[in-house]
């Protein structure tokens, strides 16, 4: 018997391109980033945060209920992506949702305020415990959304969107689960998650007045094979997917295939020269499907030196000759950890609803394909935990 499809019916997020699906085409359909030097610590450091708008919203929602006043960003963020998605698509509390969003660092901001609370006066504050643990987010979604079904939190650094699309996937084939809320949310612009990604010597170290010896204006040259150093940049948002059996008239696009992959370490952080990884998962999503049908791929290409070109070089091997197109969205955006393979895929579903590429500015790409039918979406986190999902176009 052939599975019923899985649809993707609805999309809420908010991040630095928009708190809207038309705020979002709008910034993607704009050739210039939106990174903005801001103050860490002692040092002012490239980042991608929410617009005024967004934070204002934020705001608003925090102080809606005194509960929230507590939570962390990174749960805000997921509570008003949540809000959004699940109203476009006509989710009610009594369907019994389940909820997968996670995390790769969770209740930064607050961990940092905590800690140093604790440094100072050797105590803490009553709340320090319930509003860092991994599983906030999810729990105050399920609690703001009233849904009575599973509530799941998990941290796969990077792949942790996609990771919870997968696991989505498995409660709706298993016949656990009719819908599922899945997702990933982020706050990571902070002094001490910056000082991480510099201690790794992979933060972007991009200069404005030094833009004429190469970078032409972008920070981060996420998807050039040609750079000589890391430039990798953090962002903060959410971005939460409505998944549901069979199709619907809300359908937005389809999940014709997963892969999964995890390879053995050789480096605490990277991946082998040809992301073997890579090259599993996407085999795995693309099942009995010819490469040839992929029409494009949203990389996960952090922007490091080693990240893109093993990646690259991983779609090479599958894909061989024929190469579909290649983008992505770190450039703009910069990388949103944990949220960022949701992020792709809502990337990937306009690109397929608006049969439009969204091209590197700094990227000469010549395999740009007359129609969208298919797109392929990677992610892969610090130990080499890859995922590929392929969505398809609701015909």
């Amino acid at each position: 018997m052939k599975e019923r499809p899985i649809s993707i019916t609805a999309i809420g997020s908010i991040s630095p391109l928009g708190k809207t699906s038309g705020e979002t085409w709008a910034s993607y359909l704009k050739g210039s980033h939106l990174f903005e030097q801001k103050d860490f610590g002692e040092t002012k450091e490239w980042a991608a945060p929410l617009s005024k708008d967004s934070k204002e919203e934020i705001e608003q929602l925090r102080n809606s209920d005194n509960k929230y006043k507590s939570l962390d960003d990174s749960v805000l963020f997921a509570l008003y992506a949540s809000r959004d998605a699940i109203a476009k698509a006509g989710w009610k509390a009594g369907d019994g949702f389940g909820v997968n969003i996670g995390s790769s660092r969770g209740a930064t901001a607050l961990f940092e305020k905590y800690h140093k609370e604790f440094l100072e006066n050797n105590r803490t504050a009553t709340l320090s415990s319930p509003t860092t643990t991994l599983g906030n987010i999810s729990s105050w979604v399920a609690h703001d959304l009233k849904t009575k079904g599973p509530d799941i939190s998990h941290s796969i650094t990077c792949s942790t969107a996609l990771h919870a699309v997968l696991n989505g996937v498995a409660w709706l084939r298993s016949g656990m689960a009719n819908k599922f809320l899945v997702g990933g949310s982020e706050a990571p612009l902070t002094p001490f998650t910056i000082a991480q990604m510099k201690a790794l010597k992979i933060y972007s170290q991009y200069r404005e007045e030094k833009a004429s010896e190469g970078n032409g204006g972008f920070p981060s040259r996420a998807l050039d094979f040609e750079k000589e150093k890391s430039t990798m940049i953090l962002g903060e948002g959410a971005s939460v997917i409505c998944m549901e059996k069979g199709l619907t008239e809300k359908t937005l696009a389809l999940i014709e295939g997963v892969g999964y992959a995890t390879e053995p370490l050789r480096h605490n952080i990277s991946i082998s020269t040809d992301a073997e990884c890579f090259q599993a998962s996407m085999k795995m999503a693309l099942g009995k499907i010819h490469p040839d049908e992929v029409d494009a791929i949203v990389m996960h290409a952090p922007g490091t030196v080693k990240g893109d070109i093993s990646e690259y070089k991983a779609i090479e091997k599958v894909f061989c000759n024929n190469l579909p197109f290649l983008t992505t969205n770190k450039w703009k955006v910069g990388h949103t950890f944990g949220a960022s393979g949701a992020l792709s895929i809502e990337l990937a579903v306009l690109m397929l609803q608006e049969q439009q590429l969204i091209k590197v500015p700094f990227v000469t790409n010549t395999s740009a394909p007359g129609k969208l039918r298919k797109i392929l979406v990677n992610a892969v986190g610090f130990g080499g935990n890859a995922v590929s999902i392929l969505l398809s176009r609701k015909v």
